[in-house]
């Protein structure tokens, strides 16, 4: 997946230019310095939680990983279909496998407080919840996806949404083999 290298090199870049060594980013992060590790050499699929955090420590918006072109006017995407794709893991303990794609509707937008994505998302028997800054808003536009949040499950179909702040321990998966969501994320840094 030569996005996800792409990707990688973006997120060393951003923390070189910060002067900022790899030790101090686990540190200031709590991302596993062996995870960043891999991550940063291409050789793992990062989760949204620890790209959460890793943002929030360099001081960036989490969209700033994804950006390829500054554009200071409206980023537009035609029939939903973005250029770029990255694949991620669904899971924060699990970084060889994945299980959502992300389709970034506004990548290149300079000064975003918002990252919108068409997320298509595969189902997911074994996972963990995890916590961020931030709030999501969950559009389900194709299929079903089960929401885990705090104690509490919550199944949305096609047409529903939901919207919860990220800090709560959460999952969502697809409860079929796959599923298509509009997810608005907002992660203040």
């Amino acid at each position: 997946m030569e996005e996800n290298k792409k990707f990688a090199l973006k997120v060393k870049n951003i923390r070189e230019s910060q002067h900022m060594s790899i030790e101090e980013l686990a540190e200031k992060s709590d991302v596993k310095l062996d995870v960043l590790k891999a991550m940063e050499n291409g050789e793992i699929i990062p989760s949204l939680t620890p790209l959460t955090k890793m943002a929030k420590a360099l001081g960036v918006r989490l969209g700033t990983f994804l950006d390829d072109t500054p554009q200071l006017g409206p980023v537009v995407v035609r029939g939903g279909k973005p250029d770029n794709v990255l694949y991620f893991s669904g899971r924060e303990d699990v970084t060889n496998d994945t299980n959502l794609e992300f389709h970034s509707l506004g990548a290149g937008k300079i000064d975003r407080n918002l990252d919108p994505y068409i997320i298509d998302i595969e189902y997911a028997e074994d996972y963990k919840l995890s916590s961020h800054e931030g709030e999501e808003f969950i559009y389900v536009l194709e299929g079903e996806i089960e929401i885990e949040y705090g104690k509490e499950k919550y199944v949305v179909k096609t047409g529903d949404s939901i919207f919860y702040d990220s800090v709560v321990p959460h999952h969502l998966h697809s409860t079929g083999d796959k599923s298509k969501i509009l997810a608005v994320l907002y992660t203040p840094y």
